[in-house]
């Protein structure tokens, strides 16, 4: 017991560390601006951030280590106690992201789409709150962005401007406008704070998942920090998000023009648009996953479903070019303006893509590989499913889990020649023996 206190005491002590090493990173940072106010607000929020980072990951990391102790592996009382660890450190988790805000919340959805890679409890305590509950700039701060990207207040530039938000998200915030030739648009205002602190919060961040892990070695989600480092400064340039709606758009008449009709994209509204703020059509339709609205439109939710999948299935096979942030916020549905309607009279859907900011571009081996892939598991060839696990970098060890969290079905039924060997039935428990399964690496 001694030497495990003197082993988390030196773990402590690497974590506060990194705290105090991540704060020469912040000084430099605030060496970096030539605004007397920004710099102010990073000498007094950067510090306090870096306590938080380095208090909520040592809790988290001897709440494991601490609750798990002496419990003897797969046994009942240990798989119960680690549930209810997770779901305490999922809430402290949560709690950091909200309170330091920025990146942070950004990493919380992350993990919130991260089924069967990161414990369940995260999953669904960041859903809960993550992805439509996020913090709100004050309406002050709002007037100071669009003053400072357009060159006048709300009150000047357009018509009308509802001053409360009708969503926040991680990077910013939407209110309703209208513009002075008198079309309804939504404004997209980037939350102040992002930019301010985020190389701070970058090496802060990364310094203590790489302390954390070094001495809790199954810790690992060093991956998932270089996702967001990659990913982030595209989605908070908003000129980006503007072109990757354009070139969705064009690859859909272009190479996909069978389906063009039913997908589609808010246009942009350049004028009143910059790299932190831009305009667009505004988008009336039901989420898709509001069942009810959807079939009160006259939908078949049978028909959105299929719309979802071939939509997608045309971006990853045909394209290239793959919108990667589609959770429900994203993606809304109305009925065609075309006004058309399918044999048994339902309206047809249609399929409106939000938030272009983050897309992957998938190069032709990739696409050929993947496709391979789901041949090989429509036709429960093994062989074939393995082969091209392994090309796409699941590895010789970790081809059967790939395969599994795509199809949602254990190995054996992957395997199994039946026709309808890949289809869900009703309550399954495949999906409890995948998770199960992904928990373990």
């Amino acid at each position: 017991m001694a030497l495990r206190f003197l082993k988390h005491a030196k773990a402590a002590k690497v974590v506060l560390g990194t705290t105090t090493l991540a704060g020469g990173t912040c000084a430099a940072t605030v060496a970096c601006s030539d605004d007397p106010a920004t710099n102010l607000k990073l000498c007094t929020n950067v510090p306090i951030r870096l306590f938080r980072d380095g208090a909520t990951a040592a809790s988290i990391a001897f709440d494991y280590e601490y609750s798990l102790w002496g419990l003897a592996e797969d046994s009942a009382e240990r798989l119960k106690v680690k549930r209810e660890v997770h779901i305490r450190s999922a809430s402290k988790l949560q709690e950091l992201c909200f309170r330091n805000g920025g990146i942070y919340i950004k990493l919380g959805q992350h993990i919130s789409q991260l089924e069967y890679l990161v414990p369940d409890e995260y999953v669904q305590i960041m859903r809960e709150s993550m992805l439509n509950k996020c913090p709100v700039s004050s309406y002050d701060q709002v007037r100071e962005v669009i003053k400072k990207e357009l060159g006048g207040y709300p009150e000047e530039i357009f018509k009308e401007f509802d001053p409360v938000p009708i969503a926040s998200a991680s990077l910013a915030q939407v209110h309703v406008a209208q513009t002075k030739d008198g079309q309804k648009v939504a404004v997209k205002v980037q939350h102040t704070h992002m930019t301010d602190t985020a190389e701070a919060d970058y090496a802060t961040v990364e310094l203590i998942v790489n302390s954390v892990h070094r001495f809790f070695p199954s810790f690992d989600y060093r991956w998932l920090v270089d996702e967001v480092r990659e990913s982030l400064p595209k989605e908070l340039d908003f000129l980006v998000e503007a072109k990757n709606s354009m070139k969705c758009m064009d690859n859909f008449r272009r190479l996909s023009p069978h389906i063009a009709d039913y997908v589609y994209a808010p246009k942009v509204n350049w004028a009143l648009s910059s790299s932190k703020l831009i305009t667009m059509e505004f988008m009336d339709g039901a989420l898709i996953n509001d069942l009810k609205t959807i079939q009160r439109l006259g939908i078949n939710p049978r028909d959105v479903s299929r719309l979802v999948s071939q939509t997608f299935a045309e971006m990853m096979f045909r394209h290239g070019f793959v919108h990667c942030d589609p959770h429900a916020a994203n993606l809304i549905v109305r009925p065609m303006p075309s006004g058309k309607r399918s044999l048994f009279g339902k309206r047809k859907p249609q399929l409106v893509l939000l938030d272009h900011g983050l897309y992957k571009e998938l190069d032709d081996s990739m696409r050929i590989n993947y496709a391979s892939l789901w041949k090989g598991l429509i036709f429960s060839d093994a062989k074939t499913i393995k082969e091209n696990c392994v090309k796409l970098g699941a590895g010789d060890d970790l081809y059967a889990l790939f395969a599994a969290v795509l199809t949602m079905r254990p190995w054996d039924k992957i395997v199994d020649p039946s026709v309808d060997h890949l289809v869900l039935h009703g309550i399954d428990h495949s999906e409890l023996q995948v998770t199960a399964l992904a928990g373990i690496y």
